[in-house]
């Protein structure tokens, strides 16, 4: 298929970027956006949780930025979209660190669920309440140290973040099954809530753990870009010979010799030698292209039969390659009109939930349900209603979709157009293009000699040897 890029002006000048650490929730990345709005001289700032990243346009120094992200209680560094996969590998998080606790909590939590089985059965068999609260503890202040950590930065911000509803429904729970504890002792057992403070937290990391598999797997597109790229290259020396060094290390101007069957490594001219080179990865054109001496050549190209001698023009991010992922990057890290609502709506999410979940407790408790039914109604409906889904399904759903179209040969510069193609009811395509798979596909068998029948059969059987 022919690469086609759909962008609008952009001026990268007033552009800077930024991989932001710490964010988990619409909540912290509406934060970040207002830290860094509040910078002199900030026109705009898009902050992209899906990436971990914020696009920033104005006159203003990094500096800057960094230091209102820091304020904000929030790590920062600069990003180069014109080095591609920097936002890719800003967003691959650390999975496996979330991953071992999610395994811990879950070893953890499982007897204090595992207890409520016989209750379905008639039956009475609590776990004695020292034990409880032995398995709670580490749950809900090891594990869970994160929600502390953010909902510190949220009340310390004046902003209502996952974090805060996680903190403050957990804590209730756990707090006044440990007052219960202490006040009853053996005698509080059946009447502890430490089950329910340590499920939440276990399915909120493994909720964490989903959404970080979701983020590498948008991502994956660039990784798959840059991967055509080969990482070594041969270059000619002035003595003779050849030597391997690494791709980063090769300048405009070097001469590299190209083996049959190698990626191009740069984007250059050939100097000496002439043969067929797989092109489709740019052009889409599924049959080798014959080249010869004086004719360019670009990155991420497979040579065909024939070595060939090339002087390198363009290298590292300002090859062809780099610049095509570096589009779908730019993309990515950008922000479309509905996640703009979206992230108004999470501003004022959080706070309505804790107005909501208090509510919901006076109720039950002026009613005369008790305390205990009052406490469980307060967190549910803290816990429930965790804005994770609200503030990263839109992103992601964008990030995954830019990335779908860059593994179709479609370019989108501007996320906003990848919104408004909804709306299309017609693609014109010029004639110079070609739409393919890329790659030469059998459509008929010519047969001079024999049948098509006889011919297959001795095909399958010098396969088959």
């Amino acid at each position: 298929m022919a690469s086609t890029t759909l962008e609008r002006p952009h001026d990268p000048s007033r552009t800077q970027n930024l991989g932001i650490t710490g964010m988990t929730c619409a909540g912290c990345a509406g934060r970040v956006e207002r830290a860094l709005r509040t910078v002199p001289g900030v026109e705009e700032a898009d902050v992209n949780l899906a990436l971990d990243t914020a696009e920033i346009r104005g006159d203003v120094t990094l500096d800057e930025l960094i230091a209102a992200v820091s304020a904000a209680g929030f790590g920062a560094r600069p990003l180069d979209l014109r080095r591609p996969g920097e936002a890719a590998d800003t967003a691959s998080g650390t999975g496996g660190n979330e991953m071992a606790e999610l395994v811990i909590a879950a070893l953890l939590t499982a007897p204090l669920v595992l207890q409520m089985i016989p209750m379905a059965f008639g039956l009475s068999w609590h776990l004695p309440p020292w034990l409880e609260w032995l398995l709670a503890t580490p749950v809900q202040f090891w594990i869970g140290r994160r929600f502390y950590k953010g909902a510190v930065k949220a009340i310390v911000s004046r902003t209502g973040t996952m974090d805060l509803l996680v903190a403050i429904g957990t804590s209730a729970a756990y707090l006044y099954s440990l007052w219960l504890y202490l006040r009853m002792g053996p005698e509080a057992a059946g009447h502890l809530y430490f089950e329910a403070s340590a499920v939440v937290i276990t399915l909120v990391v493994a909720g964490k753990v989903l959404e970080g598999r979701a983020k590498r797997s948008a991502s994956e597109a660039l990784r798959e870009l840059m991967a055509l790229r080969p990482a070594k290259a041969l270059r000619l020396l002035d003595g003779g010979g050849t030597e391997e060094v690494d791709i980063s290390s090769v300048a405009t101007g070097d001469r590299l010799l190209v083996r049959p069957g190698d990626r191009l490594p740069v984007d250059g001219v050939i100097v000496d030698g002439q043969g067929e080179i797989d092109e489709s990865l740019v052009t889409g054109e599924s049959m080798p292209v014959p080249r010869k001496a004086g004719e360019n050549v670009v990155a991420g190209s497979v040579n065909g039969e024939a070595a060939l001698e090339i002087e390198a023009t363009r290298v590292g991010e300002d090859t062809t390659l780099a610049r095509i992922a570096s589009l779908v990057e730019h993309a990515q890290v950008g922000k479309a009109p509905v996640q703009r609502l979206v992230d108004r709506i999470s501003a004022v999410f959080v706070p309505l939930v804790l107005v909501i979940a208090t509510l919901a407790f006076i109720g039950w408790y002026v009613s005369g349900a008790g305390f205990e039914t009052a406490l469980v109604a307060f967190v549910s409906v803290l816990v429930i209603a965790c804005p994770c889904a609200l503030g990263l399904a839109t992103p992601t759903a964008l990030v995954a979709g830019t990335g779908a179209a860059a593994r179709a040969g479609i370019l989108i510069r501007d996320i906003e157009t990848l919104e408004r193609a909804q709306s299309l009811d017609m693609v014109v395509f010029d004639k110079t293009g070609t739409l393919t798979l890329g790659h030469p596909v059998v459509t008929d068998i010519v047969a001079s000699r024999m049948s098509e029948d006889d011919l297959l059969r001795i095909a399958a059987s010098i396969q088959s040897r």
